[in-house]
C-alpha cells in the first residue's frame, strides 16, 4: 500500500481452526489496502495452517495453543519486525467486515489517532445493529453493561470496548506493555485500558458484523470469565491510577 507518508500497513490474522472461513475473509480484503498479512495459526486441529500456506501472506504456527491473547502477541511481534507503521487486527473468520481496513486505518495514516475500534454499536440509523446481525441478545446486554462499566471508571466514552476489529500506530503498541497482558480473550481489553492510561489518541468507526456457525465466539462460561476479568481490570485501573497498587503492566 502507497500513501502520502509511506505509512507501512500490516494486516495480522490470529487464527484457530479458521479453514471454513479464512479464504472467504482474505478474497474480501481490499488488495491496496495494506502492505503485508501475518496469520498466526494457534495449533488449529483443521488445514487452517495449510490453506493459510497457500495465500501471499506470512504464517506462523504454533507447536501448542496458545490462547487468543498469546496469538495476538505473536502477531504484533511479527507485524512489528516487518516494520509496520500501523497494525490491523482482523479476524479470519470473516464476521467483522475486511472491506473496512482502509477506513480503520486512514485516521492513522492521517495522523489523526494512534489506535483506531471499530464498534458494533454506532449504528447505522435504518439498519438494527448486532442484532440484526446474529449477536445474542445476552451478549448485546452484557456488552453494553459492562461498556458502561468501564466508561464509568475511567472517564472516557467509547460506544465499544470489546470488538475484536481494531488497528494500532506502532507508536501506541511500542508505548504498552502488552506482552505482560493475559494469553487469554481477556488480552483485548487489557491493551485498550493500557492506551487509555497512555492517553493514547482513539477514534471509533462504525462496523457491520454477522454471526454463523463457522463463525469463532466464545460459550456463555467463558464469557463470564471475560466479564470477571474486566471487572479485575477495573479494580487495576483504579488502584493503579490512585497510586494505592501498582502493576507492572500499566506502568
Amino acid at each position: 500500500m502507497t500513501t502520502k507518508k509511506n505509512y507501512k500497513v500490516v494486516i495480522v490474522m490470529p487464527a484457530y481452526n479458521a479453514e471454513k472461513t479464512l479464504l472467504a475473509t482474505y478474497k474480501a480484503i481490499p488488495p491496496h489496502s495494506y502492505d503485508e498479512i501475518v496469520l498466526v495459526d494457534d495449533a488449529s486441529h483443521d488445514l487452517t495452517y495449510e490453506l493459510a500456506k497457500k495465500l501471499h501472506c506470512h504464517v506462523i504456527k504454533h507447536d501448542k495453543n496458545r490462547g487468543y491473547g498469546g496469538n495476538q502477541k505473536t502477531c504484533y511481534k511479527k507485524a512489528l519486525e516487518l516494520g509496520a507503521d500501523v497494525i490491523v487486527m482482523l479476524h479470519p473468520d470473516n464476521q467483522y467486515d475486511p472491506r473496512l481496513i482502509p477506513n480503520i486505518a486512514l485516521p492513522i495514516i492521517e495522523g489523526q489517532a494512534d489506535a483506531v475500534m471499530a464498534s458494533r454499536f454506532i449504528r447505522d440509523p435504518y439498519d438494527g445493529g448486532p442484532l440484526k446481525g446474529g449477536m445474542p441478545l445476552y451478549k448485546i446486554i452484557a456488552n453494553r453493561l459492562l461498556t458502561w462499566l468501564q466508561n464509568s471508571v475511567m472517564h472516557t466514552y467509547f460506544t465499544e470496548f470489546h470488538t475484536g476489529y481494531r488497528a494500532f500506530s506502532r507508536k501506541a503498541l511500542e508505548s504498552v506493555k502488552w506482552e505482560l497482558n493475559s494469553d487469554d480473550f481477556i488480552f483485548d481489553n487489557e491493551i485498550i485500558v493500557q492506551m487509555v492510561m497512555k492517553r493514547i489518541r482513539f477514534k471509533e468507526i462504525p462496523v457491520l458484523t454477522k454471526y454463523f456457525k463457522e463463525a469463532s465466539s466464545i460459550n456463555f462460561i467463558r464469557s463470564c470469565k471475560y466479564g470477571l476479568g474486566i471487572l479485575i481490570n477495573c479494580i487495576k485501573y483504579t488502584l493503579h491510577r490512585k497510586k494505592i497498587m501498582r502493576f507492572e503492566q500499566f506502568e
